[in-house]
């Protein structure tokens, strides 16, 4: 292995250096997926106040599908801001609409990942435009509750189709060198979409909202239209001609390739000599505890309390004070995370995968428990208004460490950590772990905050995050500036 890392350095010494202008492109191209996705992801924050009836019945004419206001003899139907609706949804509707993403996205995220191996990268993130034009047509000309429940069903498809398709396609066309910067793009053009979405959202109708999403499933197939398959699927289907023909466009015309295509040929070779199946995965070292880590590092970005910080936000910033309106709050908090994600795209191969996740262990943990206690100080009744600025600071600190680390690292290192022939296979499973995680959090945090308060929510979750650094210093390794038969090498327990 250190005389094939050799031969690759020398390689590069004697060939001209590549251009990176070009997979730069790539990667941001098919980093417009996870705008989307952030669209889609962010759409019920400020959209459903919008949808839902105020909270103050009285003197109001309950049906079971919506709450109207007598106005003379028209009925007239108000949300929970005071404004008139088309149409409203009750408390049941509203659940539905918010959690059957995660539903969708579990559903089509292995799927994709099989899709992925069989058709190629780029087709699959292509097809995907689809379900996600459908979301937004059933949302712009949604007449009830029954559309908008179809319409996030289309949206969950289409977002965990994307989260296994762009991270793969990113990671395989990026040279080593670059390949964490690139891979955290699908993060960072999340956030910018949530970000997007927040701002958008704040002064506009829902359907005016929805209306300025539908323009980026067709610049997706505008602007990917023109980008190559990856080198690695080509080479799988034998079509190495295409592949170098591909890696010439990505790494430059003065790129001396062979060093680098023939280690991707090896790694292809391998795989065909593999069977790719479930079993096979788990009884091969390698790809066992690249699962291990991938389902892992999921697990921990779910149960690091981003989303009980999230959804909190509001509280912490009125203990510190402030009369922030809670749209103007959601965007504080969206640039702060679209620029410290940003952050980390520039950070990640100078400060390595390991450092930056175990940062986020610790300071997360840490501002989780500050967080937990100031709130229970509240809560015995003691006097915590002079330390008003606290839970401000741990929440601007979380974010920007969760943005630094586990928001990012785990969906780039999923591309790093898999081999050739279960990359889309593990992807998917990975991806389906992911969004189940999202669904239990989501659905069982407003329970938890109701059983045993939001302090001890905090502590929950910090002690998972305590758990986690023993997890990513044990167990994760270090995958800065390796090719993928290093990193097999490594996870099978060779030293490289």
């Amino acid at each position: 292995m250190e005389k094939q890392t050799m031969h690759m350095l020398s390689v590069q010494e004697r060939g001209g250096e590549t251009r990176k202008a070009n997979q730069y492109i790539a990667a941001v191209a098919a980093a417009i997926g996870a705008v989307i996705a952030g669209t889609i992801l962010a759409w019920t924050s400020p959209a459903l106040p919008q949808l839902e009836p105020p909270k103050n019945t009285t003197a109001l004419n309950m049906t079971a599908t919506n709450i109207t206001i007598v106005n003379g003899s028209a009925p007239v139907l108000i949300n929970s801001l005071g404004q008139p609706a088309d149409f409203l949804l009750d408390t049941k509707d509203s659940s539905l609409v918010s959690s059957i993403l995660a539903i969708g996205a579990a559903l089509s995220a292995l799927p994709a990942g099989v899709v992925v191996q069989r058709i190629g990268r780029r087709p699959t993130i292509l097809l995907l435009a689809v379900p996600f034009m459908i979301n937004w047509l059933l949302t712009i000309f949604a007449n009830g509750a029954g559309m908008l429940i179809a319409a996030r069903f289309f949206a969950g498809i289409a977002t965990g189709g994307i989260c296994v398709t762009a991270p793969m396609y990113i990671g395989e066309i990026a040279e080593t060198s670059i390949r964490g910067s690139l891979g955290a793009f699908f993060q960072l053009f999340l956030t910018v979409g949530i970000l997007g979405t927040f701002v958008i959202g704040g002064w506009t109708h829902w359907r005016t909202l929805s209306i300025i999403s539908a323009v980026l499933p067709p610049l997706l197939i505008a602007v990917f239209w023109w980008m190559p398959e990856t080198p690695q699927y080509l080479l799988s289907k034998n079509r190495r001609r295409d592949a170098e023909k591909v890696l010439r466009w990505l790494r430059g015309p003065d790129a001396d390739l062979t060093a680098e295509l023939a280690d991707m040929q090896k790694d292809v070779d391998d795989a065909a000599r593999q069977r790719a199946g479930m079993l096979s995965m788990l009884t091969n070292k390698a790809s066992r505890m690249a699962l291990v880590c991938g389902l892992g590092l999921m697990f921990f970005q779910q149960f690091s309390g981003i989303n009980a910080v999230i959804f909190y936000t509001n509280n912490i910033f009125q203990s510190a004070g402030s009369n922030i309106p809670p749209a103007i709050a959601t965007i504080i908090v969206g640039v702060v995370q679209t620029i410290a994600t940003y952050v980390s795209s520039l950070l990640v191969e100078k400060a390595g995968r390991r450092l930056l996740l175990l940062q986020s262990c610790i300071i997360m943990g840490l501002c989780l428990i500050i967080l937990g206690t100031y709130f229970k100080l509240q809560a015995s009744g003691a006097s915590v208004a002079s330390f008003g600025w606290l839970p401000l600071v741990c929440l601007v600190l979380f974010i920007i460490s969760f943005s630094l680390g586990f928001g990012p690292i785990p969906w780039m290192m999923m591309a790093e950590l898999f081999s050739v022939e279960f990359r889309g296979s593990a992807s998917g499973i990975t991806v389906v772990a992911n969004w189940c995680l999202v669904f239990i959090v989501t659905l069982c945090f407003p329970l938890m905050k109701d059983a045993i308060g939001i302090y001890s929510c905090f502590w929950f979750f910090a002690a998972f995050m305590i758990i986690c650094i023993f997890f990513v210093f044990f167990l994760i390794p270090e995958t800065k500036g390796k090719t993928v038969s290093q990193i097999q090498a490594i996870l099978g327990g060779k030293r490289v």
